[in-house]
């Protein structure tokens, strides 16, 4: 089977370090594999997204070597395709329209995995679609997959999770959708991401088997964290990367991968080069987090 990669950010901010570490992880085990490297902008959620910031996140990959293979391709711009997806569960009875609020809904379900545990309240209500959400029905199969890093992971979806939003209420497809329809659409055969959608990954699997897409190999990295745990992102304020720094950062985030590193004063392709034959899966450290002082300081 042919390597086909991708890096799929959400623009909702510029590139951090955590964000620096699961594209170089994404692009270096796709090219060690003679494979190619896609770039998706997941900006499906038109609340939080925004252009200037998909091109910032562009320039950025430029700036620190990750050149991407072929047409980047946006979300927004796929909606039919989510549509389609949509129609062909909805015409098998396993879409129904939900009406709950998340008060309601976290007043009468328990915590799972991912949040509160949606008990299937308008499952058999019948309600028009108008307005409302979109919930795909799901069943006590267990879904289970191997990580190379993560180990086995096994969810029942019913129990833990609940039936999951295709559609939010205010027309806006979901994540969960949208990644599974891509991936199949742009052939991608390997996915290497972080550790914080581990739990996402059962419930694209269960979407997959049900519109017949072919299943990915998944790859779960460690994630970059502050002292106090939290993921890097834009609301914990991790820094933008800055460009005059990159071979440092480089260097920082290969050894964040367990990857052998080169001296800071070599070019940015130089290490990119090195890097591709040096990839060893093996060596990335296994876990969910990881912190890294000198690049995260509070």
């Amino acid at each position: 089977m042919s390597y086909v990669g991708r890096f799929a950010p959400s623009p909702t901010g510029p590139l951090h370090f955590g964000s620096l570490v699961a594209a170089l992880a994404s692009y270096l085990d796709a090219k060690a594999h003679g494979g190619v490297w896609l770039v998706r902008m997941e900006d499906i959620d038109e609340t939080r997204c925004k252009a200037k910031f998909a091109d910032e996140i562009l320039q950025s990959l430029i700036v620190f070597g990750l050149r991407w293979d072929g047409e980047v391709i946006t979300q927004t711009a796929r909606k039919a395709l989510y549509g389609q997806a949509l129609g062909a569960l909805r015409g098998r009875g396993l879409v129904y329209a939900c009406a709950c609020s998340r008060k309601e809904i976290a007043d009468s379900s328990i915590n799972g995995i991912d949040g509160s545990v949606y008990p299937g309240s308008c499952r058999d209500k019948g309600y028009a679609e108008t307005g409302k959400a979109l919930r795909l029905i799901t069943n006590s199969e267990p879904i289970q997959f191997q990580d190379p890093l993560q180990g086995e992971v096994i969810q029942q979806l019913e129990r833990d999770i609940g039936d999951f939003v295709l559609r939010r209420r205010d027309g806006l497809f979901s994540y969960q959708l949208a990644v599974v329809v891509d991936d199949a659409a742009q052939g991608v055969s390997h996915v290497v991401r972080g550790a914080d959608l581990l739990g996402n990954t059962a419930r694209q699997l269960y979407l997959q088997r049900l519109l017949g897409y072919p299943q990915p190999q998944y790859l779960h990295i460690p994630i970059a964290v502050n002292a106090l745990g939290q993921k890097l992102a834009k609301q914990t304020r991790a820094k933008a990367l800055d460009g005059a720094n990159a071979q440092e950062l480089l260097c920082a985030a290969l050894d964040f991968l367990g990857q052998p590193t080169l001296p800071g004063t070599t070019s940015v392709a130089d290490i990119i080069i090195t890097a591709i034959k040096n990839w060893d899966r093996n060596r990335i450290p296994r876990g969910q987090t990881r912190f890294v002082p000198s690049i995260n300081p509070l």
